[in-house]
Protein backbone atom coordinates (compact mmCIF):
# COMPACT_ATOMS: atom_id res chain seq x y z
CA UNK A 1 0.00 0.00 0.00
CA UNK A 2 1.30 3.45 -0.87
CA UNK A 3 0.67 6.40 1.41
CA UNK A 4 1.03 10.15 1.27
CA UNK A 5 2.61 11.03 4.60
CA UNK A 6 1.22 14.59 4.65
CA UNK A 7 -2.34 13.33 5.16
CA UNK A 8 -2.85 9.73 6.24
CA UNK A 9 -6.28 9.51 4.56
CA UNK A 10 -5.57 11.02 1.17
CA UNK A 11 -3.56 9.40 -1.58
CA UNK A 12 -3.77 5.87 -0.19
CA UNK A 13 -4.27 3.31 -2.93
CA UNK A 14 -4.60 -0.31 -1.89
CA UNK A 15 -5.42 -3.45 -3.84
CA UNK A 16 -7.38 -6.44 -2.72
CA UNK A 17 -8.43 -9.68 -4.32
CA UNK A 18 -12.21 -9.58 -4.67
CA UNK A 19 -12.61 -13.06 -3.19
CA UNK A 20 -10.77 -11.90 -0.07
CA UNK A 21 -12.93 -8.76 0.14
CA UNK A 22 -16.33 -10.48 0.33
CA UNK A 23 -18.34 -9.93 2.44
CA UNK A 24 -16.18 -7.49 4.42
CA UNK A 25 -15.88 -3.94 3.04
CA UNK A 26 -12.50 -2.26 3.43
CA UNK A 27 -12.96 0.97 5.38
CA UNK A 28 -12.62 3.88 5.19
CA UNK A 29 -12.66 5.14 1.63
CA UNK A 30 -13.95 4.24 -1.80
CA UNK A 31 -13.94 0.78 -3.35
CA UNK A 32 -13.71 0.14 -7.09
CA UNK A 33 -13.91 -3.11 -9.02
CA UNK A 34 -11.31 -2.73 -11.79
CA UNK A 35 -11.85 -5.90 -13.83
CA UNK A 36 -13.30 -5.89 -17.33
CA UNK A 37 -15.54 -8.88 -16.55
CA UNK A 38 -17.55 -9.56 -13.41
CA UNK A 39 -15.77 -12.03 -11.07
CA UNK A 40 -16.98 -15.60 -11.34
CA UNK A 41 -19.01 -16.89 -8.46
CA UNK A 42 -19.71 -13.46 -6.99
CA UNK A 43 -23.34 -12.34 -7.04
CA UNK A 44 -23.63 -8.73 -8.19
CA UNK A 45 -25.64 -7.81 -5.12
CA UNK A 46 -23.13 -9.32 -2.71
CA UNK A 47 -20.08 -7.22 -3.60
CA UNK A 48 -19.97 -4.01 -1.58
CA UNK A 49 -18.29 -1.54 -3.90
CA UNK A 50 -18.82 2.02 -5.05
CA UNK A 51 -18.29 1.60 -8.76
CA UNK A 52 -17.30 -0.95 -11.41
CA UNK A 53 -14.73 0.61 -13.74
CA UNK A 54 -14.46 -1.86 -16.63
CA UNK A 55 -12.69 0.52 -18.97
CA UNK A 56 -9.70 1.01 -16.68
CA UNK A 57 -8.86 -2.71 -17.01
CA UNK A 58 -6.49 -3.95 -19.72
CA UNK A 59 -7.98 -4.36 -23.17
CA UNK A 60 -9.32 -7.83 -24.00
CA UNK A 61 -6.49 -8.27 -26.49
CA UNK A 62 -3.81 -7.43 -23.91
CA UNK A 63 -5.48 -9.61 -21.31
CA UNK A 64 -5.54 -12.59 -23.67
CA UNK A 65 -1.94 -12.03 -24.74
CA UNK A 66 -0.72 -11.86 -21.13
CA UNK A 67 -2.67 -14.89 -19.95
CA UNK A 68 -1.21 -14.35 -16.45
CA UNK A 69 2.12 -15.71 -17.67
CA UNK A 70 4.79 -14.41 -15.25
CA UNK A 71 7.37 -14.56 -18.06
CA UNK A 72 5.36 -11.86 -19.88
CA UNK A 73 4.97 -9.70 -16.78
CA UNK A 74 7.44 -6.91 -17.62
CA UNK A 75 6.12 -6.49 -21.16
CA UNK A 76 2.54 -6.66 -19.89
CA UNK A 77 3.30 -3.85 -17.45
CA UNK A 78 4.70 -1.67 -20.25
CA UNK A 79 1.80 -2.39 -22.61
CA UNK A 80 -0.84 -1.81 -19.93
CA UNK A 81 0.77 1.48 -18.85
CA UNK A 82 0.71 2.55 -22.52
CA UNK A 83 -3.01 1.74 -22.62
CA UNK A 84 -3.56 3.82 -19.48
CA UNK A 85 -1.58 6.70 -21.01
CA UNK A 86 -3.85 6.52 -24.06
CA UNK A 87 -7.07 6.56 -21.97
CA UNK A 88 -6.54 9.12 -19.18
CA UNK A 89 -10.28 9.79 -18.90
CA UNK A 90 -10.83 6.27 -17.53
CA UNK A 91 -8.61 7.13 -14.55
CA UNK A 92 -10.51 10.27 -13.54
CA UNK A 93 -12.91 8.59 -11.04
CA UNK A 94 -9.98 6.85 -9.33
CA UNK A 95 -7.77 9.92 -9.18
CA UNK A 96 -10.60 12.16 -7.99
CA UNK A 97 -11.48 9.69 -5.23
CA UNK A 98 -7.84 9.16 -4.19
CA UNK A 99 -7.31 12.91 -3.82
CA UNK A 100 -9.91 12.91 -1.04
CA UNK A 101 -10.07 9.40 0.46
CA UNK A 102 -8.26 6.10 0.59
CA UNK A 103 -9.09 3.94 -2.43
CA UNK A 104 -9.24 0.16 -2.70
CA UNK A 105 -8.98 -1.53 -6.10
CA UNK A 106 -10.68 -4.93 -6.27
CA UNK A 107 -9.50 -7.55 -8.76
CA UNK A 108 -10.25 -11.22 -9.34
CA UNK A 109 -6.98 -12.67 -10.67
CA UNK A 110 -5.59 -15.64 -8.77
CA UNK A 111 -2.02 -14.44 -9.05
CA UNK A 112 -1.58 -11.77 -6.40
CA UNK A 113 1.86 -10.74 -7.66
CA UNK A 114 1.34 -10.56 -11.46
CA UNK A 115 -1.96 -8.80 -12.10
CA UNK A 116 -3.21 -5.57 -13.61
CA UNK A 117 -4.38 -4.12 -10.28
CA UNK A 118 -0.75 -3.89 -9.12
CA UNK A 119 0.20 -1.99 -12.25
CA UNK A 120 -2.84 0.26 -11.93
CA UNK A 121 -2.10 1.02 -8.27
CA UNK A 122 1.49 1.98 -9.08
CA UNK A 123 0.33 4.11 -11.99
CA UNK A 124 -2.18 5.96 -9.79
CA UNK A 125 0.34 6.53 -7.00
CA UNK A 126 2.81 7.96 -9.52
CA UNK A 127 0.14 10.25 -10.99
CA UNK A 128 -0.83 11.50 -7.52
CA UNK A 129 2.84 12.06 -6.63
CA UNK A 130 3.36 14.22 -9.73
CA UNK A 131 0.44 16.42 -8.62
CA UNK A 132 2.07 17.23 -5.27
Amino acid sequence: MARDNSDPGKGVVDIRRVYDAVPERPEPGRVFLVDRVWPRGIAKGSLDHDEWLRDVAPSPELRRWFGHDPERWEEFRERYRAELDARPETLRPLLDAAREHPVTLLYAARDTEHNHARVLRDYLVEALSRER
